[in-house]
């Protein structure tokens, strides 16, 4: 019980340096998106025409993703607090309008079903385990604790990680297991990836890439 109040503890914390930014215009982000400005390769080059992204090249569905958390992981790409040279590169002219616009853009685009699980029956349960109730015991909370119930996202807080490419998922949590995304106020990612081995982080990368992003209709 003392595990679950610190975590909450810690979560608040967190919350409350959450910085906030300009609301964006997503007709000006479309343009951006699928045109650019001139000064790189537009979005949809590596994230698809509709924010699908693709999984060959660890790039993420960013479609219906928050737009205030897609702002601050723009803007975290901008200072260095994440690092990706791709991003950086077609981003860093960006003003700060300009990126809320893109990620209001991407906000409003449907995210598609599932890609079919292609991981084994064990896999799967290992990682709807870690996903949906954690294992308290080597202090590992469920993802959906953070992420929601389905792990679909919780405002601009906690992204919807349901429904994400495999792929995209372990480069990212194995990023914080060696330091590389800086973007968390409270390091909170960062302590909990340090504690999954290498099969728990191929386990739960499978089964939320298995699950549905967004509610069912």
């Amino acid at each position: 019980m003392k595990i679950k109040v610190l975590f909450a503890a810690l979560v608040c914390a967190g919350l409350m340096q959450a910085p906030a930014y300009a609301k964006g215009d997503a007709a000006n982000g479309q343009a951006l998106a699928t045109q650019g400005d001139g000064s790189g390769a537009p979005c949809a080059a590596c994230h698809g025409a509709n924010g699908e992204g693709m999984a060959a090249g660890t790039f993420p569905r960013i479609a219906g993703l928050d737009a205030d958390y897609a702002l601050r992981q723009m803007v975290a790409f901008q200072q260095g607090k994440r690092v990706n040279p791709a991003m950086t590169m077609n981003i860093d002219n960006f003003n700060q309008q300009q990126l809320a616009d893109l990620a209001a853009y991407f906000a409003t685009l449907p995210v598609a079903a599932p890609a079919a699980a292609t991981a084994s029956q064990a896999q799967l349960e290992l990682g709807e385990k870690l996903a949906l109730q954690g294992d308290w015991d080597n202090y590992l909370p469920p993802c959906a604790s953070c992420h929601g119930p389905n792990n679909q996202g919780v405002d601009g807080n906690f992204p919807g990680i349901a429904g994400q490419h495999a792929s995209y998922l372990k480069q990212q949590l194995q990023a914080w297991q060696q330091g590389q995304r800086q973007s968390d106020p409270v390091q909170l990612m960062e302590a909990i990836a340090k504690r999954l081995s290498p099969e728990q982080i191929d386990a739960v990368a499978a089964y939320l890439a298995s699950q549905p992003a967004a509610p069912q209709q």
